[in-house]
């Protein structure tokens, strides 16, 4: 995709309402999301690029929790549950370099707290990367064991951010 018809489709959308738009054009699909994604949604998408894009990009200003106002009003995190055996573990992973997100704005409470069973394809957090929301969603059933990443905080490619144990 070149560049400069990115730049349009963005300029084209900037003071929209638009949050989402999956633009197809031969081989090459383009899928932005713009702000928060809305609560029902639970698929994450990666979409192959014909060629990486270079040079700087400007997104239209979204909707971005603040991570200062995150750090000044945290969720209280429940202690978190000890596993019977630390060996029948899994942990979730960022998919991608990010900030990673308990819940879908400061005011909302976290998708999933310590405890509690989570199902296959449910959205666990959001990890914000290039001005877009990316829902994280189980990939298996389990039960919460700790969350390991503190709202707000940067995370890395492959980083581990819930243990949950198999249920």
């Amino acid at each position: 995709m070149d560049v400069d018809k990115l730049k349009a489709i963005l300029a084209a959308l900037e003071g929209t309402d638009v949050t989402r738009l999956i633009w197809v054009s031969g081989q090459e699909t383009l899928d932005l999301r713009l702000g928060h994604p809305p609560p029902a949604t639970t698929a994450v998408h990666a979409v192959p690029m014909a060629a990486p894009i270079t040079g700087a990009v400007h997104a239209p200003p979204a909707a971005n929790p603040n991570p200062s106002a995150a750090a000044a009003a945290p969720h209280a995190a429940p202690a978190p549950v000890k596993p019977a055996d630390d060996k029948k573990t899994f942990t979730v992973n960022s998919p991608f370099v990010g900030t990673f997100y308990r819940s879908a704005s400061p005011d909302s409470p976290s998708f999933v707290d310590a405890g509690q069973v989570v199902k296959k394809g449910q959205v666990l957090c959001i990890v914000e990367a290039m001005k877009l929301m990316n829902e994280i969603e189980a990939e298996q059933s389990g039960r919460l064991l700790d969350a390991l990443i503190q709202n707000g905080s940067p995370v890395e490619y492959g980083e581990a951010l819930f243990r949950f144990e198999p249920v």
